[in-house]
């Protein structure tokens, strides 16, 4: 977390997916996302989500989708995957026991 030059805090998370390949990691960064958005005052941070470099096989495209606004709204007015990034957040985002 820093304040920027116009006083507005950035934040910054970047996650490692389990596997180079892993299926889940634009589920993963989305709930990350959105976990953030809901705890933090939107109006005074500004969040981005992204993929550890060098951690995915698809780490630019999944980066790019995490960081367009539009997609993840779009993305979060899917009913379906809503409820998926809602148990993702209530289920708890745990670490794992070698972190």
């Amino acid at each position: 977390v820093w304040k920027d030059e116009y006083g507005l805090h950035r934040v910054l998370v970047r996650f490692t997916p389990t596997i180079p390949h892993c299926s889940m990691a634009t589920l993963i960064g989305l709930s990350i996302r959105v976990k953030l958005l809901r705890s933090l005052a939107p109006t005074k941070y500004k969040v981005k989500v992204q993929i550890q470099p060098g951690t995915h096989a698809s780490e630019h495209a999944i980066n790019k989708q995490l960081a367009d606004k539009e997609r993840v709204c779009a993305a979060l007015e899917n009913p379906h995957l809503l409820g998926v990034v809602n148990k993702c957040i209530a289920g708890g985002m745990r670490m794992s026991r070698g972190q």
